[in-house]
């Protein structure tokens, strides 16, 4: 099939085309306020309709939706959803994403909802545009609906298979706009020939082939290159030095570099843009650029103590049962600390971006920009604000770029980029360094959480208390704060209590949570504050089954109520060859022989992931046995073997299911094991790796041991963590 190279690049254009069959939506009205969280953006009417659905002349599909794909398959998946729903072959379908001209507003790619909500409007405009087509087709051939059956875009009379008509057929000469009908029958499960069967990434052969995919291979003619110098302060976001730590700009420091075109300043934002390319780097490594002194760091040598010592409001998110007056009665108390460190995104390639502010007609200025943003409508509105124009005068262009599991730099170069193209009136490319992007990209934020509990004589669970401090990964766009377009303002978001209600039946149950202001800039990285809130969750009914002398699988089924859970945590536990026991340690020597030094030990984990605003959607269902090899004397670790049992629903693309719980067992396993920030009080942001997902000492003053995987205590101190290291197998 030929598909259509002149495709719309704006929802005016789709509204004005021909030969095209559209399912459109209002745009949404501004969401309420919602207490504790980030303000959305809302969709502006000015723009008209959104799209969500194209059909052509030509029998190809334009399929539209405002997540972006940041190497999770969506891209894929969603064109299977509408595929299915217009039973076409996958190549008839072109999926559009994160344009903000052209697809609808429906927030940041985050918190797993790009199939399970974001999906659903894709979903019911492909069948209603599929009803849509049988109706005109019925009435062109003279015959009931019923009558009718369709194959890759061809309905047939059932009985007269040789009566037939094509979708190009059934939308040429005209234009047809239907609004979405939130009741439009999309198809049985039963019936699903393309939904749940593995699909190659569509994404791929434009990647393998060298096409224009990345936004650091993006050009435009007349580009110049800008790079930026940032202040001393990397890591921080907030207090009155921001935007005012500036002294002075030598720019006759680079007067000897050719084909210097400017040096921007703004307060604390200086940019340098060049002819070449080399030149611009040239010349950020030589402008000579003085700063005052600011306040530095907070000391964060000790996190869990920095984030104790962070003010913070109380939430109470459950009360049940009587947590205190089970917890009197106690036989063995087990207070615990766990700890969750500062980490970074680590993206392969530093962040860039590419900007074009530019006279539009009749309407002032247009700013067009191409990123690797995750969240393009968000960028646009704060691109607007950065500019002081109306949303409308943006255009972010969604491009791929380095892969992030959350916000990187991305957002920061698009903005670095707008300011030094509205400074020059020329399109400017800017790519950032490596220290840079590491230094200045928003963090996963640190987490504390403490719990108390412990067990009754009988060996019940006597109660769980759990309490979680988080502090804020909003992260202002950074040009925002460098130039003071947005004052550096502390403020603190209800974000901390994402997956904060364990996944066990437990009678006597409190969650709190204590909101708070930032440490760090900080912002999501996979999972928000689930990952960490898991971690605990998980360590401590290891404890509690060890200290019950109950064989950690079995203690979990007790007190799992859901029924799918159930089934995964046995189907998983048998699959991966659980062996059964009542203690923390398998054996003591790792077919090595006895008395070798190798301690071989199986560590067991599930959770479901809960997202959004508490109290949250529960999202996918997981369970893993981890097989761990320690050596005793060095302390190294080695994850030989990971088996993961994986509920994730119906099944989009069971390839791509695949793909992301490889993906997980490889960064999980990094992050439980090797990644942690370290922090320079007067220097800001640095990075190590070591060993970091650990419980601190016992708050009862018991010495402190340190558990690196769930259900595995390694025989090593909290002081020793600094020397392990772990490969994922």
């Amino acid at each position: 099939m030929t598909r259509r190279a002149d495709l719309p690049q704006t929802r005016a254009e789709f509204l004005a085309a021909d030969g095209v069959l559209l399912v459109v939506r209002d745009t949404p009205p501004a969401p309420p306020p919602a207490k504790g969280q980030p303000a959305l953006i809302a969709g502006n009417p000015i723009e008209g309709d959104e799209i969500l659905l194209a059909v052509w002349d030509d029998g190809s599909v334009s399929a539209l939706n405002g997540h972006v794909d940041l190497g999770t398959g969506i891209q894929t998946a969603l064109a299977q959803i509408v595929a299915e729903e217009l039973d076409l072959g996958m190549p008839c379908v072109r999926m559009m994403l994160g344009d903000t001209a052209r697809v609808p507003n429906q927030g940041a790619t985050i918190a797993s909802a790009s199939i399970q909500i974001h999906s659903q409007p894709l979903r019911l405009a492909a069948a209603q545009a599929r009803a849509w087509l049988l109706a005109r087709a019925a009435g062109r051939l003279g015959v009931a609906v019923e009558a009718l059956q369709v194959r890759n875009g061809v309905v047939r009379v059932t009985e007269a298979p040789d009566r037939h008509l094509s979708y190009a057929d059934l939308v040429a000469n005209q234009r047809t706009v239907l609004r979405l009908d939130p009741a439009a029958q999309s198809k049985d499960p039963a019936d699903y020939r393309v939904v749940g069967t593995r699909q190659a990434r569509v994404d791929i052969p434009a990647k393998l082939a060298g096409e224009l995919v990345f936004v650091h291979d993006m050009r435009v003619p007349g580009m110049l290159h800008g790079r930026v110098v940032r202040p001393p302060y990397a890591g921080a976001d907030h207090g009155e030095f921001i935007g005012n730590t500036l002294e002075a700009v030598d720019e006759s420091s680079i007067a000897h570099i050719p084909g210097i075109h400017a040096v921007g300043v703004i307060r604390d934002f200086v940019g340098i843009v060049a002819e070449r390319e080399e030149h611009a780097e040239q010349a950020l490594r030589e402008l000579r650029v003085t700063w005052k002194s600011w306040p530095g760091m907070p000391d964060l040598s000790d996190v869990a103590q920095a984030l104790r010592d962070n003010p913070s409001t109380q939430r109470l998110l459950v009360d049940e049962g009587d947590v205190d007056g089970a917890m009197a009665a106690a036989a063995r108390p087990m207070q615990r600390t766990y700890v969750w460190p500062y980490q970074m995104h680590a993206s392969i390639g530093p962040s860039c971006a590419l900007a074009d502010w530019q006279p539009a007609d009749g309407s002032g200025m247009q700013l067009r920009v191409w990123a690797g943003s995750q969240n393009p409508h968000v960028l646009r509105a704060d691109l607007a604000k950065l500019m002081a124009v109306d949303d409308v005068q943006v255009d972010v262009v969604r491009m791929e770029a380095a892969g992030c599991y959350g916000r990187n730099g991305a957002d920061d170069v698009a903005a670095d980029a707008a300011l030094l193209a509205r400074a020059m009136g020329m399109p400017v490319r800017v790519q950032l360094t490596r220290e840079q992007e590491h230094a200045w990209e928003p963090k996963g934020a640190a987490q504390l959480m403490e719990v108390d509990g412990g067990l009754m004589a009988d060996g019940r669970i006597a109660a769980y208390d759990f309490e979680t401090s988080y502090p804020l990964n909003g992260a202002p766009t950074l040009a925002l704060l460098l130039t003071r377009t947005v004052e550096p303002v502390a403020q603190a978001f209800e974000m901390g209590d994402r997956t904060a209600r364990p996944p066990y039946s437990y009678d006597n149950l409190r969650v709190k949570v204590n909101d708070m202001a930032p440490i760090v800039r900080a912002s999501w990285l996979r999972g928000v504050s689930a990952l960490p809130s898991s971690f605990a969750h998980e360590s401590y009914i290891d404890e509690l089954a060890t200290a019950a002398g109950v064989d950690p699988v079995q203690f979990r089924l007790r007190h799992l109520d859901d029924p799918r859970a159930v089934e995964l945590v046995q189907a998983t536990a048998q699959k991966a060859g659980w062996r059964m026991r009542t203690g923390p340690q398998e054996n003591a020597d790792g077919g090595l022989g006895e008395g070798g030094d190798i301690l071989f030990g199986q560590g067991f984990a599930y959770a479901r992931y809960i997202h959004s605003k508490w109290p949250g959607f529960g999202a996918a269902w997981a369970a893993w046995v981890a097989d761990v090899e320690v050596n005793r004397k060095t302390g190294e670790v080695h994850v030989r073997r990971v088996v993961v049992g994986h509920d994730a629903g119906l099944m989009i693309n069971p390839a791509g299911v695949e793909h992301q719980v490889h993906g997980n067992v490889i960064q999980t396993t990094s992050r439980a094991l090797m990644e942690e920030m370290q922090f320079a009080p007067q220097q800001g942001c640095r990075t190590g790796w070591r060993a970091v997902a650990r419980r601190v000492a016992d708050r009862r003053g018991r010495e402190p041991r340190v558990g690196q995987l769930p259900d595995h205590q390694l025989p090593r101190r909290a002081g020793d963590r600094g020397h392990a290291h772990a490969a994922a197998g």
